[in-house]
């Protein structure tokens, strides 16, 4: 039988104690250099606009990392370990960003500005009149980046972000949907019967069209929602509801007189967001997406000769559409939405072959995943 002393119990203690000091030293230098990495990283996502919580790298990242540890006892520890670890760096990663200017159009409680929040909640949102200056403000440098609507699921696309998409600088670097619930809001003590007048934006008004029919209202537009919730609060008419959020009934001190009145109950808009740096970091996942606009050369079968180059390398057309240009009649730009990772050598052939059939070619941006925004 082996018999140990309380010395050798002593010795071990120590052993082990001295064990654990050296291997935090060694840990603390990792935790160091990988902190370091962090801010490259924090860096690189504010100059583009990117978000810093990626839930599915993260995943990934737990899933490959925790096999390393062969010790099954321990390895839930580790998996917490490094979320734990994680947690941290997307503090530090915040605390890099934070303050980064954030232009929206609207003011607070407008959909774009929900969106915002949503997509940066640590950073400082700037509010401007209209999607142009918005737009503009990031490039001239005076917001990090901008976010805008480009489509809505019952109403379409927004044509003059489009238009802006087609003529401006920015890079589209991340694309996120947001779920529209509309609702009737109306003076403290008006009640439905009192509405005659309904106002909002004018694709809130068209995704409520039905509902304003049946009930006989007549409407007035106004830039977006959150201004129409504001204005119906400053002229304290009970004749007069606002189709807006639930945001801005609480921001305003309206009341919710009906709700999710807009005629489709999966109503969403895409919003994108804009930087002046495009991101060309792929998504090893195989879930990269990108955007392309192009004007075709004044060719019979010019666009289909240019729709059939994209698949005949392999990529998947999700969406095109067709644009009138401003300053030629009877003239379009087409914008694409496909699948996969043009930056590689693939895609640089696939652009090269493309660009043979087209007078103008523009990848107007690359993303990884479409992000759909939680609800509160």
């Amino acid at each position: 039988m082996l018999m140990f002393s309380w010395g050798d119990h002593m010795d071990h203690l120590r052993d082990a104690r001295t064990q654990i000091n050296e291997i935090d030293k060694e840990m603390a230098a990792l935790f160091e250099r990988r902190m370091q990495a962090a801010r490259v990283i924090a860096e690189y996502k504010k100059e583009r606009g990117l978000q810093i919580y990626d839930a599915k790298r993260e995943r990934a990242l737990i899933e490959k990392n925790s096999a390393y540890i062969k010790d099954y006892d321990i390895r839930s520890y580790y998996v917490k370990f490094l979320q734990d670890e994680m947690a941290v760096s997307k503090q530090y990663q915040e605390h890099i960003i934070s303050g980064v200017k954030i232009a929206y159009s609207g003011i607070a409680g407008a959909y774009a500005n929900i969106a915002a929040k949503k997509i940066f909640p640590y950073g400082n949102l700037c509010a401007y009149r209209d999607f142009r200056e918005a737009y503009e403000a990031v490039e001239r440098g005076d917001c990090d980046c901008c976010v805008l609507p480009i489509e809505n699921s019952y109403a379409g696309e927004v044509g003059q972000v489009m238009d802006m998409m087609f003529q401006g600088s920015l890079y589209v670097n991340g694309i996120y949907t947001l779920r529209i619930s509309h609702l009737l809001l109306g003076v403290p003590g008006a009640a439905l019967k009192d509405i005659k007048t309904v106002v909002s934006h004018p694709q809130a008004l068209a995704q409520c069209a039905e509902y304003i029919r049946d009930h006989g209202y007549g409407t007035v537009e106004y830039a977006n929602t959150a201004k129409a919730a504001k204005a119906v609060k400053d002229g304290n008419d009970q004749s007069v509801a606002a189709i807006a959020s639930r945001e801005t009934a609480r921001l305003y001190g309206l009341e919710i007189l009906d709700h999710d009145i807009n005629e489709s109950a999966l109503n969403s808009t895409r919003f994108a967001v804009f930087s002046r740096v495009e991101n060309k970091q792929v998504n090893t996942a195989g879930d990269s997406r990108f955007m392309l606009m192009f004007t075709v050369k004044n060719e019979a079968g010019a666009l289909a000769q240019a729709l059939n180059v994209l698949s005949s390398y392999g990529f998947n057309m999700r969406a095109l559409r067709s644009r009138p240009m401003k300053d030629l009649a009877w003239e379009y730009y087409f914008y694409i939405e496909a699948e996969g990772d043009e930056t590689g050598q693939n895609g640089a052939d696939m652009l090269r072959h493309l660009s043979l059939h087209c007078d103008m070619l523009k990848v107007v941006g690359h993303y990884s995943d479409e992000v759909i925004l939680k609800d509160d």
